[in-house]
């Protein structure tokens, strides 16, 4: 654990600046763009799809995920972008791995990615601490996407916060009656709605097929190396199963192959 040193500019939007700030991992992703993902705890599975393919897309051209940690919407956010370009903010001391269920997640990022929280070591995470958690996921990034979300949930505090920032906010389409707060987000007009993955990606971000293209050669470059199969999957999460998928590449003896 080490104290960020400086200003993080983004977070000068919050209504209080954290008294101190602390990482664990690869500080330099503050530096990269990035796009904030938050959504339910319990998405349904067309939400965590359509989430881990955006994250992946956003992560193939160079665009850092930042999210909190939680089940859900949040750890589906940092495995589609794969731990080495994945910010998660948590609500707890830097040491702590909450919740317990996504250890490995976390253990992951801090290794690749980055952890970051504003709260000393061992500090366990309470009520008020996921409010101060969420400030920051949004702060952090250009826009805000939500995933999932009933009305009155933690999530749309989130929402409240991108809105005090002057923050874009999108969501995904749904169904009447599914996630009907996202749903009342673009009734209102306070969101507008992701109805194609590719189309969102490239309208955000114009020169992404550039950056798309270079960034499947580094791909191509690193299973050239026979990588472990786990550390590929952490790395490369939905490529490595849409390459399989294709033929692009093989699993053998715990391995990645080029076929």
């Amino acid at each position: 654990m080490q104290l960020v040193k400086g200003v993080v500019k983004e977070l000068q939007s919050m209504k209080k600046y954290p008294k101190e700030l602390f990482y664990d991992g690869d500080l330099e992703l503050l530096k990269k763009t990035k796009v904030s993902i938050v959504g339910s705890r319990r998405p349904s599975k067309y939400s965590k799809t359509q989430i881990n393919s955006l994250a992946s897309k956003l992560s193939d051209i160079g665009v850092c995920v930042v999210s909190g940690g939680a089940m859900g919407i949040d750890a589906v956010s940092h495995q589609g972008a794969g731990a080495q370009n994945t910010i998660s903010v948590l609500p707890c001391g830097i040491d702590v791995r909450y919740p317990s269920v996504n250890k490995n997640l976390l253990d992951s990022i801090a290794k690749e990615g980055l952890l970051l929280s504003q709260f000393v070591l061992g500090e366990k995470a309470r009520p008020y601490s996921f409010v101060l958690r969420n400030e920051i996921v949004v702060a952090l990034g250009d826009v805000l996407i939500v995933g999932e979300a009933d009305e009155g949930s933690g999530t749309m505090r989130s929402v409240e916060f991108a809105l005090e920032m002057g923050k874009d906010i999108y969501v995904l389409s749904h169904r009447i009656g599914e996630s009907k707060a996202t749903n009342k987000l673009v009734q209102e007009g306070k969101a507008k709605a992701i109805t194609d993955i590719d189309e969102f990606v490239y309208s955000l971000y114009p020169d992404a097929q550039n950056s798309a293209h270079s960034n499947t050669d580094e791909f191509l470059e690193y299973c050239a190396s026979n990588p472990n199969y786990e550390e590929a999957v952490a790395k490369f999460p939905t490529r490595i199963f849409e390459s399989e998928l294709s033929g692009e590449i093989l699993i053998k003896d715990g391995r990645i192959l080029l076929n």
